[in-house]
């Protein structure tokens, strides 16, 4: 998508420049994931996007509206391996592409590491709560759905009676945001798929699976 604007200056002849909004997006995606909502300034996003304030927030609205627009955007472009892993199988194939994915885009690129969504949903100012909410509520909304597939597991045989759908969704959720904060502070991508794969060592199997 191209928007074009007015170039400021002298020349009354009144040149314009091309505005790419989808790099731009891109850009300030990068820096929001990189330094959370609160931490992003205003030269960050308008330096990594390459414009002038007017300019970004012509296209996109204010700071929160760039961020639920870069929020929509990530979940689009990095977080393809979610209905994926949902469309596995069994629940063990469902928390293991989860696991795995995750660790792969957590640690994909040395500029943003960590989550977009952990990084972005840490307590911050009252200004900041409209965003912490949307973080929360998308949270909420992807351990919904994984509660809803491991109950059709469940129902299913695929897991075992004393299963907790809801307890497994949350434990899953947990070992998610915890291996993103770890990727932010640093660790290895080979010590987070070892994590993954402990994680993966207590999950329940039916009997009727035979192992």
């Amino acid at each position: 998508m191209i928007v074009i604007f007015q170039k400021k200056g002298s020349d009354s002849m009144g040149r314009h420049r091309q505005f790419d909004v989808d790099k731009a997006l891109d850009a300030a995606l990068c820096v929001f994931w990189r330094k959370g909502y609160e931490g992003a300034s205003y030269t960050d996003l308008t330096e990594a996007a390459g414009v002038e304030r007017p300019a970004l927030y012509s296209a996109f609205g204010n700071k929160e509206a760039l961020f639920r627009r870069a929020l929509e955007r990530y979940c689009e472009q990095h977080q393809r391996f979610i209905p994926e892993a949902l469309a596995m199988p069994t629940a063990r194939e469902v928390a293991a592409h989860l696991l795995h994915g995750s660790v792969e885009l957590t640690t994909r690129s040395a500029e943003h590491t960590g989550c977009f969504f952990v990084n972005g949903v840490m307590a911050g100012s009252d200004e900041a709560e409209p965003v912490r909410q949307a973080l929360i509520e998308a949270r909420a909304a992807g351990e919904a759905k994984l509660r809803e597939r491991f109950e059709r597991a469940k129902a299913e045989g695929d897991l075992p009676e004393t299963a907790k759908p809801a307890a497994l969704a949350a434990f899953l959720m947990a070992v998610l945001h915890g291996m993103a904060v770890q990727a932010k502070a640093g660790f290895s991508r080979d010590m987070l798929q070892a994590v993954a794969e402990q994680a993966l060592a207590s999950w329940p199997v039916s009997a009727a699976k035979g192992s």
